[in-house]
């Protein structure tokens, strides 16, 4: 089996493709389209396409020869048929191209009229159903029919990949799409009974994280992004084997090979990040949505049926482990995140894992490098934690995991430290920045509101984290000041106000399981004077300067010029001594994450500008695009 490879010159001159592209029609019984499917194709001429498809009808054409393709490809699938299998691929690379043209000139109305337009004899009409409708529904069968193998990898990628770009209309308007043509065809008709199976699928592809199998002909890219409609294509077939399309400029000298995301993998994460922030239809929920709220762990025993229809069992520990290994990426983040707040099955599985710190200690690497993370990947981590903080188990059992030797924590030797008093080095860290440069109130109200729910549940503190406790986000170094805004004294009482409450919440709750902290207090206490006359402070301070007098009075009575070690000493027999009933009791600190009104106005802009930066074998002029601008991440 053998095939013709290409180089973009001859593409530019191929008979075949200046034929599809021309003014002639074609049926589509020509032995043409078996020539067209065995050759290698480019964007160059998609534009003349576009202006003569009303006339010849190819572009239908080629679309029926795909799905006459694709009833095929599962049985072509076991008999290892490569030749079918990759000119199927070909015919779906050449209408994704294609229809990605259509998307950027035309209204979608003016798309699904490509695929209506047919050369036919005068006084005949068109019986035939949807001609789009009928692709999207193969494109999702293909998807989840067709198995996962080296043969199957690319015409896969490109099916997940047609349907991002029919979905990427939302990437020319400013306003969200509340209704579409491909909204509805997705989310009603013959794909609804599909619902289940395409999230489940698309999960899949994310959990096995499969590598692209290796090219083996030449990959071309092209000389600039400006002139083209694409940014890479591939050659054909050569020593009876099929090319891997690798488009876009995945594997840049700029970024490492082993950094790159997974094409099929990220290409599915994406898809199902898009179709689950699909907005409700006034009449009906957005099934997808609800498929990712529902669906259970393979191991669930329970015999209830779902109420919900598009319900599924997948296999948590699969789908835990992938997302602990993948939270470099905004995509796999933000898939944390909507699994945590939407699917009670996910988080009580995840909440009641004994290795929690596989998930937490990637999040707080990305908030310690915050300077490095665009600011929507830094408020999804927060938010993150702050789902897991209103868990009082989980605050507890942080403080029971310990670590060895943090290399990445560089303001000081963490040679061991529980991964409670870790996450609240980074969280203050995280405050502190904000205060100096970032200046977001949303990020250290989220900040505080997690280390307040887990400020009850603190235990056995390392002296570090006590430390950076009571001296709080503003302990700034010489080369740093308060910003002009944080000035601003509602500001600067919200934060001290929050951590003065922190800290009485530990010390009424659990005063007896953190010394350090108390050590801390008592060694930083003249902190403290200037707010005991301040109204704002004054009822939370009693607390505090009566467990600063106690132990005061206990450390004058036990002498002068006392170690470290004595101090400690001191500090832990008082805590057993010190009446409770002497502090004053407050509301328990507990805050919970809520989604805002409308959260489709920050979630469907955040989704296509994850599509746009990182969707492999995507590429859209930055001027044409109007859901976001350059600078919105």
């Amino acid at each position: 089996m053998g095939a013709n490879t290409s180089s973009v010159t001859e593409l530019a001159e191929n008979e075949n493709l200046r034929k599809l592209t021309g003014t002639e029609s074609i049926s589509e019984n020509d032995p043409f389209w078996n020539q067209l499917i065995s050759f290698s194709f480019t964007m160059t001429l998609c534009k003349a396409s576009f202006e003569n498809n009303p006339r010849t009808g190819n572009f239908r054409a080629l679309v029926k020869v795909f799905l006459s393709r694709t009833k095929e490809l599962k049985i072509s699938t076991e008999c290892q048929d490569q030749l079918f299998i990759w000119q199927a691929h070909n015919a779906l690379f050449m209408i994704r191209c294609l229809i990605k043209v259509f998307v950027g000139l035309m209204p979608e109305e003016e798309l699904q009229l490509q695929f209506t337009y047919q050369e036919r004899a005068p006084g005949t009409c068109d019986e035939e159903g949807d001609l789009l409708e009928e692709m999207i529904c193969n494109l999702v069968h293909l998807i989840t029919e067709v198995p996962l193998l080296d043969i199957t990898y690319n015409i896969l990628f490109e099916a997940v990949t047609t349907l991002l770009t029919l979905l990427s209309y939302q990437l020319f308007q400013k306003e969200i799409l509340r209704e579409n043509i491909i909204y509805k065809y997705l989310s009603q008709g013959q794909c609804l009974s599909l619902t289940s199976r395409l999230v489940k699928t698309l999960l899949y592809n994310f959990i096995r994280q499969e590598k692209c199998p290796s090219p083996v002909a030449h990959i071309f890219q092209p000389q600039t992004e400006g002139a083209g409609l694409l940014y890479g294509l591939a050659s054909g077939v050569a020593s009876g084997l099929w090319t891997v399309f690798t488009l876009g400029g995945a594997a840049s000298k700029q970024s490492p090979e082993k950094d790159l995301p997974l094409p099929l993998p990220n290409q599915s994460l994406l898809l199902l990040l898009v179709l689950a922030n699909l907005p409700d239809g006034p009449d009906t929920p957005n099934p997808y949505k609800q498929a990712i709220m529902s669906f259970r762990n393979t191991q669930d025993s329970s015999s209830l049926p779902s109420p919900n229809p598009h319900s599924f069992q997948i296999n948590f520990n699969s789908l835990y482990t992938a997302l602990c290994d993948q939270q470099k990426s905004d995509q796999a983040t933000l898939l944390l995140y909507t699994l945590l707040h939407q699917n009670t099955n996910v988080r009580t599985y995840m909440l009641a894992r004994t290795d929690m710190e596989n998930l937490v200690m990637p999040i707080l690497q990305i908030l310690y490098h915050v300077e490095e993370r665009n600011s929507h990947h830094v408020y999804m981590s927060l938010i993150i934690l702050l789902i897991l903080t209103e868990d009082d188990a989980f605050n507890r059992s942080i403080h029971e995991v310990i670590l060895k030797n943090i290399t990445w924590y560089t303001e000081r030797a963490l040679t061991e430290i529980s991964l409670g008093s870790l996450l609240i080095l980074v969280v203050i860290r995280t405050i502190q920045f904000n205060m100096t440069r970032t200046r977001d109130k949303y990020l250290h109200t989220n900040c505080l509101a997690a280390l307040a729910n887990m400020s009850a549940q603190f235990r056995c503190l390392h002296q570090y984290a006590a430390q950076r406790i009571i001296r709080g986000p503003f302990d700034l170094d010489e080369n740093s000041s308060l910003p002009d805004y944080a000035q601003d004294l509602n500001v600067i009482e919200e934060v001290i106000r929050m951590m003065l409450e922190i800290i009485n919440s530990c010390l009424t709750s659990s005063l007896h399981h953190n010394p350090n902290l108390v050590y801390a207090l008592l060694y930083k206490r003249e902190l403290f004077e200037q707010f005991r006359t301040h109204p704002s402070f004054q009822d939370i301070m009693q607390n505090l300067d009566m467990v600063i007098g106690f132990f005061s009075t206990r450390l004058e009575q036990a002498g002068t010029d006392l170690s470290v070690e004595r101090v400690q000493e001191v500090i832990k027999q008082g805590a057993v001594a010190l009446p409770k009933d002497r502090l004053k009791k407050f509301p328990e600190l507990k805050f919970k994450y809520v989604e805002e009104d409308q959260p489709e106005e920050f979630f469907i802009p955040y989704v296509w500008s994850l599509v746009y930066s990182s969707g492999a074998g995507l590429y859209w002029s930055p001027q044409s695009i109007e859901l976001f601008t350059m600078d919105s991440g």
